[in-house]
């Protein structure tokens, strides 16, 4: 792809978008963003903290350990942890420079100040609504569709932004309707390797790094170790596996490394690429190769949740894990035919994975998604493939991803309610 090309520019507009660094699941964390945002608004710590969260966005929250916070989990304690401690103008890492001192600080709140949760009943499916209180005071804040879209600050009845809000609407962003299967492939192909050198090489330290820190210490289930321990040493693929899920099992269970993440996922980002850079340095894939493979598995990662939309009961895991095994497939030789059939393939394996909140379990799904990915890949290699009318795969790879699209938008709406009654009632 030439520079000169509108998507050339346009993609890696889409990598710095997406591809951004994150402290603890991201749900949390854009809670205690907003929260930090109301008490700069504010002039103070409130005295009263409401927060209305749509049901997707209680999902992620609810059984999640915020990091810095010293183990405490839930919108409560992301919102406490925003109001005492948050510095607004990090984002997405707005809770990185918390103090012992703070921690403490946070519990106080909590047992002192009243912090209440509703449910945000809307038709949006990321949506959070922070209502802070002091004395005569108050100021709210509105985050909606995506984690740092700040749509409405107010203080004292002075409305001070309002933006339009429509749903799933990513009006600040770049179109994502440019990415293309056979345009992905060219740019990774093509693309001048310091235009994009920077953003990888943030992904690679973050990622590695919190990978190995989770197969190194205890978090959560300890999927990574489970499968390292029981895996043969020599064995590239269950590496990869093994360094993804305990990235995962370190990021669910508080750990204070950030992450780069993927279409506003740390699972996610960490899938899209662990694999990929454990699997070429098993090999002995030079960093061109690397850097290459990087690019393609983050943007068909994008452009498969372009269509399913930032939250969904479909677990965003999957369409990393196959984008994740087409770089693999990549890494090995493959060619675009290998790519498409590869991501084809996983998805006809393990598409309709349900998410049910950010947790410790969100690791073991990691691994089953690199599975159907690499097997997508093992069938390519063997001459075997789905084909348009199984289920539901359709002929073309861009037919496919609509279809996967729709049944994780639209079609497991009423899955995504009866998990959050579910998960409730725990």
């Amino acid at each position: 792809m030439d520079k000169t090309n509108e998507k050339y520019q346009a993609y890696l507009q889409i990598m710095q978008e997406e591809l951004v660094p994150a402290m603890g699941c991201t749900e949390p964390i854009a809670i205690a963003y907003g929260a930090a945002k109301g008490r700069e608004l504010l002039g103070g710590l409130p005295d009263e903290v409401v927060v209305e969260a749509s049901g997707n966005i209680i999902k992620n929250v609810k059984s999640v350990v915020v990091p810095n916070t010293g183990g405490l989990h839930g919108i409560e304690a992301a919102a406490a942890a925003g109001v005492v401690a948050g510095r607004a103008e990090l984002m997405l890492e707005v809770i990185s420079q918390v103090t012992a001192e703070q921690q403490e600080e946070m519990r106080t709140y909590l047992k002192e100040h009243p912090v209440h949760v509703e449910f945000l009943d809307g038709e949006l499916v990321f949506d959070i609504q922070i209502t802070l209180r002091r004395g005569r005071d108050e100021a709210k804040v509105r985050i909606a569709n995506y984690h740092t879209n700040i749509v409405h600050l107010e203080k004292n009845g002075e409305v001070l932004l309002d933006l339009p809000v429509e749903a799933d609407s990513e009006s600040g962003l770049t179109d994502r309707s440019l990415l293309t299967m056979a345009d992905i492939y060219d740019f990774a192909q093509t693309v001048d390797l310091d235009d994009v050198r920077s953003v990888l090489d943030r992904q690679i330290d973050c990622n590695t790094a919190i990978s190995q820190e989770g197969l190194t210490h205890s978090y959560g289930a300890n999927i990574g170790q489970v499968i390292q321990n029981t895996s043969r040493p020599d064995d590239p693929i269950a590496k990869a596996k093994a360094a993804a899920a305990a990235g995962s099992d370190a990021r669910m269970g508080g750990c204070e490394l950030p992450v780069i993440i993927n279409s506003g996922s740390g699972n996610q980002g960490i899938t899209a690429s662990v694999p990929v850079i454990v699997y070429a340095r098993e090999i002995g894939a030079g960093e061109e190769k690397l850097y290459r493979a990087l690019v393609l598995s983050n943007l068909i990662t994008i452009h498969q949740k372009t269509r399913i939309g930032r939250l969904s009961a479909y677990c965003g895991a999957v369409s990393a894990g196959a984008a994740a095994g087409a770089a693999i497939a990549w890494l090995d030789g493959g060619d675009y035919e290998s790519v498409i059939h590869t991501v084809v393939n996983a998805l006809a394996i393990i598409s309709g994975m349900i998410c049910d909140g950010a947790k410790a379990s969100c690791a073991g799904k990691i691994a089953a998604a690199i599975d159907a990915g690499v097997l997508g890949y093992r069938m390519y290699q063997n001459g075997q493939q789905f084909y348009g009318g199984d289920g539901i795969i359709s002929r073309g790879i861009e037919h496919t991803l609509d279809n996967v699209g729709r049944l994780g938008k639209i079609g497991m709406r009423s899955t995504d309610k009866e998990i959050l009654q579910i998960m409730l009632q725990t």
